[in-house]
């Protein structure tokens, strides 16, 4: 479909083509003007008429319209040319606009492209720096493990440790207190030991200073009380208990345990009692 400044060479050239065959029928009217073929019906004699034609006119005529055709054709030959040049000139143009027009797509193509270029180094220094983090993150946890690793090494060690130190605290304890155990049971044999020791010394002592009177019978048992200072000296002594003897038996007794003024002390005083209960015996000489 043409456009309207495309249509008008064509109207140009059909008017110019429509002008030209006005002209040539206009020189055929006038060439047969005087022409009438219709002349209405002489009679017929014998009178003869001579037409002349004059055939330079008729020749004129033709040429003033052959060269009219000439010119017509040369006017027309020329604004083709002119139509010719005019649409190379428009096509020259038209490409010269679409080399336009691709040189700025080009253009547009190159600056996308170095857009897309610069986005894609953009992304990829991102892409870049985010992987770098994400190292340096991942090499920070794995310290932070490494160091709660460590650390939790170092707790079981110290609880090792101090598990070893606390069985042998446990165990030196237990030693101690086994020692202590011993010692005391040995010494408590001592003490029992030095105890019957101490009896049978004031036994021996009282029996010393007892003087027997005749109603005293072996057999004889009397529980007494006897109150001392340290050093041995007797405050009191008194019967506490059972005793099978008589009186004068028992006062005899409490004479022998005040006779002698004071009980044995020395090498006794880890067992000393400042009361003492005291069984007296005696089973006969």
């Amino acid at each position: 479909m043409y456009a309207p400044r495309d249509l008008l060479p064509h109207l140009r050239a059909f008017a110019g083509a429509i002008g030209v065959h006005v002209l040539m029928a206009a020189l055929v009217v006038l060439g047969t003007i005087n022409w009438q073929p219709f002349r209405e019906r002489q009679p017929v004699g014998l009178t003869i008429e001579a037409v002349i034609v004059d055939t330079g006119e008729i020749r004129r005529q033709r040429e003033e319209a052959h060269r009219a055709q000439e010119m017509e054709e040369r006017r027309r030959a020329r604004n083709e040319e002119l139509e010719r040049q005019r649409q190379r000139e428009l096509e020259r143009k038209q490409e010269e606009e679409r080399r336009q027009r691709q040189l700025e797509e080009q253009r547009k193509l190159e600056a996308q492209d170095r857009l897309q270029q610069l986005r894609l180094q953009r992304e990829r220094k991102l892409e870049e720096e985010r992987q770098r983090q994400v190292r340096e993150l991942e090499q920070i946890r794995e310290q932070r493990e490494a160091a709660e690793r460590q650390r939790r090494q170092e707790e079981e060690r110290l609880k090792q440790i101090e598990a070893l130190r606390e069985r042998e605290r446990q165990e030196e304890l237990r030693r101690q207190q086994q020692a202590e155990a011993e010692a005391q049971q040995f010494r408590a044999g001592q003490m029992a030991t030095l105890a019957d020791n101490y009896h049978a010394a004031i036994q021996s002592v009282v029996t010393q200073n007892w003087l027997r009177p005749p109603t005293a019978q072996p057999g004889l048992r009397c529980t007494l009380k006897i109150v001392q200072i340290p050093g041995g000296e007797v405050i009191s002594a008194a019967i506490a208990g059972r005793c099978n003897g008589d009186e004068a038996t028992r006062r005899s007794i409490l004479a022998a345990v005040e006779r002698g003024g004071a009980l044995p002390y020395r090498g006794f005083e880890d067992v000393f009692e400042r009361e003492i209960d005291f069984i007296f015996i005696y089973d006969g000489d």
